[in-house]
């Protein structure tokens, strides 16, 4: 055998080498991924063992910034306190967004649970997302049976399918990550859409 021969010989081995650590780790992503997306904080909350200590009926709260300026509020038929970790059980909940710097956003759904001292609000359910026109941006609508609403942040998110209209534009989507305050939103798979463009005035 002689020596060029065997350099390629030894050539082919390292790219073989090389072609299944790739291939391990293109699995070992996805398997990461997927374990991501079944163990990730979008994973629905389930009801705490425990029994609630109060509730409200036909409540409404305001939440406020360190400034003491009202950032958003939350209302609904009746809100159920659970003392176990402290999360909070909302039936019809609506959340309006109150930063006059932001556009207006509106959320809504059957129910809703409040987790981690208040930043989480998940809400289950015909859960429905709306934004208002700003910056000359049509209104938006998000509509999927989960959304995970991160107030102090301002985004919204899912992991499941999600349809979202803006002015003649329909998308869907599944997974989808919404920010009001650049109001960039982002569907993240199995995208579809359809696009009616306006009349013109004569």
């Amino acid at each position: 055998m002689s020596n060029h021969s065997g350099e390629r010989a030894a050539q082919r081995i390292r790219l073989g080498v090389i072609l299944v650590v790739l291939i391990a780790l293109a699995l070992g992503s996805f398997w990461v991924l997927q374990t991501l997306r079944r163990n990730g904080d979008q994973t629905p909350v389930a009801r705490p063992r425990g029994k609630p200590d109060y509730y409200l009926d036909n409540f409404n709260y305001v939440k406020m910034d360190i400034n003491g300026r009202p950032r958003y509020d939350v209302s609904g038929t009746r809100m159920v306190h659970f003392p176990i970790d402290d999360s909070f059980e909302i039936t019809k909940p609506v959340v309006h967004s109150l930063d006059a710097g932001r556009p207006p956003m509106e959320l809504y759904s059957d129910t809703a649970r409040v987790t981690d001292d208040q930043t989480r609000i998940h809400m289950y359910g015909n859960a429905n997302a709306i934004r208002g026109a700003a910056k000359g941006n049509a209104p938006m609508h998000l509509v999927s049976e989960y959304l995970l609403l991160l107030p102090d942040d301002e985004i919204v998110k899912t992991d499941k399918p999600v349809a979202m209209t803006m002015g003649t534009t329909r998308l869907n989507g599944v997974g989808m990550i919404a920010n009001n305050a650049t109001q960039e939103v982002q569907l993240l798979g199995s995208v579809r859409g359809h696009y009616e463009p306006t009349t013109k005035k004569r």
